[in-house]
């Protein structure tokens, strides 16, 4: 009886190509044109310095008869490569849906500053009250040709809406 010796692989096999990268950009890019948020690959999130940032939102917000919501708080952040925007949402409280309420670009130098958005939120879905906002500080920062959203500050609170 005889037995082969199995083939053996090619001498020469291509060490395999990580997609990572190549993904990691397509998300972005298709995160940036839906308006999704999405985090920065560690590699191109890499901050100097670490520096104190924060964003703060006011206890009470304004909404309208039309639905014109007003929100508002402070901000502060330093040592950021590009443009910076103070982005606000609110949710009523009910389903998983969170509004849109504007967008301030930041100015970036140290100081604590004020932000105010505002935006229309359907007149149905708000009314005066206790609803929940989100502010947060992002920095859209230049790789690769891309600006991938980096985070440098949020808070999440509760906020009373008062007609006006």
């Amino acid at each position: 009886m005889s037995v082969s010796a199995p083939a053996s692989a090619p001498a020469s096999v291509p060490a395999p190509v990580s997609a990572r990268p190549v993904l990691v950009r397509a998300a972005a890019c298709a995160a940036l044109l839906f308006g999704t948020a999405v985090a920065a690959p560690p590699a191109a999130a890499a901050a100097p310095t670490p520096v104190h940032e924060t964003v703060t939102v006011d206890p009470t917000g304004r909404i309208a008869g039309d639905g014109t919501v007003t929100l508002s708080g402070t901000y502060s952040c330093l040592g950021v490569s590009g443009p910076v925007l103070v982005g606000s949402s609110v949710h009523p409280g009910t389903g998983g849906t969170r509004y849109g309420v504007g967008g301030t670009l930041a100015v970036c130098d140290g100081e604590t500053r004020t932000w105010e958005n505002t935006g229309r939120v359907p007149a149905a879905v708000l009314k005066a009250g206790t609803v929940d906002v989100e502010a947060t500080l992002t920095e859209l920062r230049p790789a690769d040709g891309l600006l991938l959203p980096v985070f440098h500050a949020v808070q999440q609170r509760e906020v009373t809406l008062v007609r006006g």
